[in-house]
């Protein structure tokens, strides 16, 4: 399906009642390109959506290609970490396509607030995009009861002991002192293999009542992802030119006992600590943004936010900019990519220094990301998240999980929270806690 690409001339849309996003998904599970962006229905995850079967896959000619009107709406992209860490770090394995695209003529909307679905056909006419809502409207009576099936994998070993860790965080706490950095996220790694007849669907399933405002499935030939990421990376409305980017920095663990719960909340929101080491990231996002934002336009809204999730608390902040008249998608990406919260300060000694600790991270900590038919973009940071490829029959996985290091960071204290973080895709892999 790749090569030269005709643009969408025509679009049919139609408002129908609702039905379950994970259950439509459910149906089409194993159908070619199935995508689920699966949001928990809040104030950042408002819409859901569900699509499959892309006229056109690709990636090799890079970030340019979003500068095609033909992939100027109806786009799914996963821009994998190293794509970006490359300038920083040199030539390097790659373990996952730098970038790879997919443009869907038929999915289905969901409104999690208004409790409707918006089915979209897209088409070169009238006909071709009335053919293509029918068979977006058709997936709805597919629709399947998606029960969590048992756990997929029997194991998910660390690649490194946690001894690893633990040294990695004291040579960046020895490098911040020196002076050649303030922060850098320093991430672990887990991987196994899949149950004979298992796929990363049923991962999917076993975090539904996990749900994060950007959470997906997506699958492409022998490679899959499942996110369940609670974090922002951008929003982009060309109508408006604004820019949004809501880093995280900071992170307690849950705790079944309300009262030490509220405590855990209220720490992370006074923490000097965790205070300037989102600070910091919010200062990255800043400077990143003022790459093709109007001058004077980007702002941080707010800063030191608490959102809680199922398994942890984070703290957060919000910065805004209004784009440059010339800034189109591609522009926005290249500017900002890697993502500032999951890389350091400065950016590029950060990414320098990660390398140094860790292999090639591929998609985790890259961005998944969505271009509507307006034109706007909204994109993840791929935390929270294993990628999958199919060998032999066996579906292999992988997932990471960092934690921001800084001159008062206390190395067990670093390794207990990459423990919290990677505790519900642990749970969704192999049942274990």
């Amino acid at each position: 399906m790749s090569g030269r690409i005709q643009p969408f001339l025509a679009t049919e849309t139609r408002v129908v009642p609702w039905r379950e996003p994970l259950s439509v998904a459910a149906g089409l599970r194993g159908l070619e390109g199935a995508l689920a962006l699966l949001s928990d229905g809040g104030p950042l995850g408002r819409r859901s959506f569900v699509a499959a079967e892309p006229d056109w896959t690709g990636g090799e000619g890079g970030l340019d290609l979003l500068r095609d009107p033909a992939l100027s709406r109806g786009v799914v992209g996963l821009h994998a970490y190293d794509a970006g860490a490359r300038p920083a770090t040199g030539p390097r394995e790659q373990v996952w396509p730098d970038l790879m695209l997919a443009r869907y003529p038929a999915i289905l909307a969901f409104d999690h607030r208004d409790r409707t679905v918006t089915v979209t056909g897209r088409g070169s006419d009238a006909a071709s995009a009335r053919a293509a809502a029918d068979r977006a409207e058709a997936w709805l009576a597919e629709a399947v009861e998606a029960a969590a099936p048992p756990p997929p994998a029997l194991a998910m070993p660390p690649e490194a002991l946690p001894e690893a860790y633990l040294a990695a965080v004291a040579d960046v706490i020895a490098r911040i002192a020196s002076g050649e950095l303030f922060q850098a996220n320093i991430a672990r790694a887990w991987s196994g293999e899949l149950r004979a007849g298992a796929d990363p669907f049923d991962v999917m399933l076993r975090l539904a009542d996990r749900a994060a405002a950007y959470g997906a499935f997506w699958r492409l030939g022998d490679r899959a992802l499942v996110s369940n990421s609670p974090e922002l990376f951008l929003t982009f409305d060309p109508a408006s030119r604004r820019i949004e980017t809501r880093p995280i920095k900071g992170t307690r663990p849950r705790h079944a006992d309300p009262a030490r719960d509220a405590a855990l909340a209220a720490d992370l929101r006074s923490s000097a600590k965790d205070r300037a080491e989102n600070l910091m990231i919010v200062d990255l996002m800043r400077n990143d943004l003022s790459r093709v934002a109007a001058p004077g336009t980007v702002a941080a809204d707010r800063l030191f936010e608490i959102e809680s999730h199922p398994t942890v608390h984070h703290l957060v902040s919000t910065v805004t900019a209004t784009a440059r008249p010339d800034t189109g998608v591609a522009d926005l990406l290249a500017a900002t990519f890697p993502p500032g919260s999951i890389t350091g300060a400065p950016k590029h000694q950060a990414i320098k220094v990660i390398a140094a600790h860790e292999p090639p991270r591929g998609p985790w900590c890259g961005s998944l990301f969505h271009i509507g038919d307006d034109g706007a973009l909204t994109a993840s940071v791929l935390i929270r998240t294993a990628s999958f490829e199919l060998s032999e029959g066996r579906w292999r996985f992988r997932a990471l999980a960092g934690a921001g290091i800084v001159a008062d960071s206390d190395p067990a204290s670093e390794l207990a929270e990459t423990e919290a973080k990677i505790l519900a895709l642990r749970e969704a892999l192999t049942g274990a806690a």
